[in-house]
């Protein structure tokens, strides 16, 4: 029972973040080398708010006939526990118990959409203000309205539990809204203090867990429509080529074959089966060109610090003319590899496309952008298009591009009939966006008390953000380097007199994109093994090394804070005992600093993480349990990076392209416990699925080199580990 609005008095939020630093670039763009370094530290902050209509409670809440309330969500669940956080939110507000609350994905045709995207750590954090501020104009709505039902004075009536009462009379929320068409929407309320909240902050169960504990069809794979058809497209095994036609003539005659589509720029099958689809594909004679015949050297080459193009990102002091002067120089290179995404449901849609209009379900962090894209691809209105999100077998930024959902839509059109077309297991290998491969020098000197007083990271990349539909295009010429590269990247020891980054960008000939934390691991990987080479060569401990090169201002407090919280949890002590030693790394990442030790064992040269202890300050915890388990997920995830996963590039394909041969962390690998510790050094919640992923390989590398000696400067570490015996 949701209704009209009546009016509207204001808008809740004042949108800003990226769109108003492109407006100031612009007006700036002739000063572009200190701009740029000030857009830089602007991004490196900014927690990027919601980019959706925030004037309208009416779309995003409506309530059912047996009082419960549903919450449409414009971000995706992925899962990483975003909507058990918005039930939270918005179940304070609303006065209503949490189980009144049922939170299901926002289809595009309700209006309700981020322009932004899910990603970024940014759901709880951008939605934490709007979404309460939403919960609570919609609760005096209806206590407006009941007021008028009840022939009650609004301010002598109670809300609870989804009823509202007076002295005599009460009613439900679904009594209330039952008939209503239009709605007073009344200033937005003041909301109510941290102290009166029943839900945020606390440890709920997740709202969406008897759905995957049972498997119900909740995924983009699980998806169907009625009288429904396969499809299958024909995508290319080499680097660069690109569709110049194809002859289908054998795949016509296949068993099950409805129709061949030949596109510009793919040709397709859809058929009765998916096995017919695919037997059919494989009949197919495709002509390509510009296929590059290259190997993991050639891209190694390429991505060298000092063969793309270098933009100075951070500078302080004079760094550059004080390591200069070669004297007691120090210097080291580290290295990482491409990264697959490798999450667990391959990309793909299930589109219908009728005369006019079209209907899309699919597993995407990018509703309005894939709904834009098919509108111009079909040549329909944008609200003639409706995105049906699911939810997603894995996301980490790979269903941040969705040409999948057009090439479905194109099959759809082409048959008049809905089509289902996924990806196969060896084409989302293959075809992914990657994590792109990186290289980083890093120079230092120390003073004789052992500080740092001068440090440089180059770091050289392929794209992370540029290219991608989330990015305007005027962003490129005005940033130069790419934001998603040097996430990470930048010196976070305020303390230190002079310090720079330099980023060295570097197009690919394959496609990169974001990946999760973009750039945050393999940069905090050679900065953080480097800070532990200076604390050795300095011969002072590790932490403490770190903490006197941390500032006194509220970052610098926090960073201190997070790394005395981590090394007294887990007992720190730089020395090797019963066979396994400890390592120690910390990073930021928007806004929120995150320190981690790993205890290692290396026996018959195989590296083991027995423990990790965590320490994260994200702010207010909206779900102190949900915040762990990000912690754990990303830990695991980033030790599975960094310690195992590569592709590799052989005669101009990517490879491997099974599981198996990507070599990933499995159960054995885990650590038997991880201990996280939060901090709150802010009453609002910051970033959590992403910074935990930072410190991970550093820390390991570091505890790795107390028991071998090694200093392992490439990632995977133990192929390199490997390498070096």
């Amino acid at each position: 029972m949701t209704g009209k609005k009546k009016v509207s008095r204001r808008k809740f939020l004042i949108r800003g973040g990226i769109g108003t630093i492109g407006v100031l670039a612009v007006g700036t763009y002739l000063f572009r080398n200190p701009i740029r370094r000030k857009i830089v530290k602007v991004i490196n902050t900014v927690e990027t708010p919601y980019q959706g209509n925030t004037d309208n409670p009416i779309i995003w809440f409506e309530i059912t006939k047996d009082n419960k309330v549903v919450l449409h969500s414009p971000k995706v669940e992925m899962g990483q526990g975003t909507f058990t956080s918005l039930a939270q939110m918005a179940a304070d507000e609303l006065e209503i118990d949490i189980n009144q609350i049922n939170v299901v994905h926002a289809e595009s045709s309700s209006g309700n959409m981020d322009s932004f995207a899910t990603g970024g750590s940014t759901s709880v954090s951008a939605l934490w203000v709007p979404l309460r501020e939403l919960a609570a104009t919609m609760r005096e709505m209806i206590r407006i309205e009941a007021a008028s039902k009840m022939q009650e004075d609004v301010v002598t009536l109670k809300l609870s539990n989804g009823i509202v009462s007076s002295a005599n009379k009460s009613m439900t929320y679904a009594e209330v809204a039952t008939g209503v068409s239009e709605w007073d929407i009344p200033d937005t309320p003041e909301l109510k203090p941290l102290s009166e909240y029943k839900y945020i902050g606390k440890p709920i169960a997740r709202v969406d867990l008897v759905d995957k504990v049972f498997g119900a069809p909740i995924f983009g794979m699980d998806a169907t429509m009625p009288d429904m058809l396969y499809g299958a497209v024909v995508r290319s095994s080499k680097i660069g080529a690109k569709f110049i036609g194809a002859d289908v003539s054998k795949a016509e005659k296949m068993p099950g074959v409805v129709k061949i589509v030949v596109e510009e720029d793919f040709v397709g099958v859809v058929a009765h089966s998916m096995i017919q689809a695919e037997n059919a594909k494989s009949q197919i004679e495709v002509q390509w060109e510009g296929q590059k015949e290259l190997n993991t050297d050639d891209i190694k080459e390429m991505i060298t610090v000092g063969k793309g193009t270098p933009y100075v990102i951070q500078k302080v002091g004079n760094a550059e003319e004080i390591l200069e002067d070669g004297e007691n120089l120090i210097v080291s290179e580290y290295w990482s590899p491409i990264g697959a995404h490798a999450q667990m449901e391959p990309c793909g849609a299930v589109a219908h496309v009728e005369k006019d209009k079209a209907t899309i379900m699919i597993s995407t962090q990018v509703v309005a952008i894939t709904r834009n894209e098919i509108a111009e691809r079909l040549n329909l209105e944008r609200d003639k298009v409706n995105i049906i999100p699911t939810f997603l077998g894995g996301g980490f930024g790979r269903r941040l591009h969705t040409p999948n959902a057009i090439q479905a839509a194109v099959l759809s059109k082409a048959v008049e009939r809905p089509v289902k077309c996924f990806f196969t297991r060896k084409e989302e290998f293959q075809n992914d966006t990657f994590r792109p491969p990186t290289h980083h020098i890093l120079k230092a000197k120390l003073s004789r008390e052992g500080k740092i007083e001068a440090m440089e990271h180059n770091v050289s990349s392929g794209d992370v953000a540029f290219g991608s539909p989330m990015m305007p295009r005027i962003a490129e010429p005005i940033l130069g380097a790419d934001l998603g590269a040097w996430r990470g990247g930048l010196i976070q020891y305020g303390a230190i007199p002079n310090f720079s980054a330099i980023s060295w960008r570097v197009k690919l000939p394959f496609a990169t994109s974001w990946w999760r934390s973009l750039g945050l691991l393999a940069n905090t990987f050679a900065i953080e093994s480097f800070m532990d080479e200076l604390a050795i060569k300095a011969g002072i401990d590790p932490v403490e090394f770190r903490l006197t090169q941390i500032q006194d201002d509220e970052k610098g407090r926090r960073l201190k804070e997070v790394i005395k919280a981590v090394a007294d949890k887990a007992g720190y002590k730089d020395r090797i005992i019963d066979g396994r030693a400890m390592g120690f790394a910390v990073s930021t990442d928007v806004n929120t600093p995150c320190a981690e030790i790993a205890e290692v064992s290396v026996l018959n040269n195989v590296i083991k993480v027995h423990n990790v202890t965590c320490a994260m300050d994200p702010g207010l915890a909206v779900n102190p349990d949900q915040v762990k388990a990000q912690c754990e997920g990303a830990i695991i995830m980033g030790l599975s990076a960094s310690v195992f996963e590569k592709m590799e590039v052989e005669n101009g394909e990517l490879t491997p392209t099974i599981y198996g041969p990507y070599k990933m962390a499995l159960m054995k690998h885990a650590p038997k416990e991880i201990d996280v510790v939060l901090l709150q050094g802010t009453d609002y919640p910051g970033a959590v699925g992403e910074p935990p992923l930072g410190p991970i390989g550093a820390a390991i590398a570091n505890a790795v080199f107390r028991l071998t000696g090694k200093r392992l400067r490439e990632m995977p570490l133990q192929a390199n580990l490997d390498k070096q015996s």
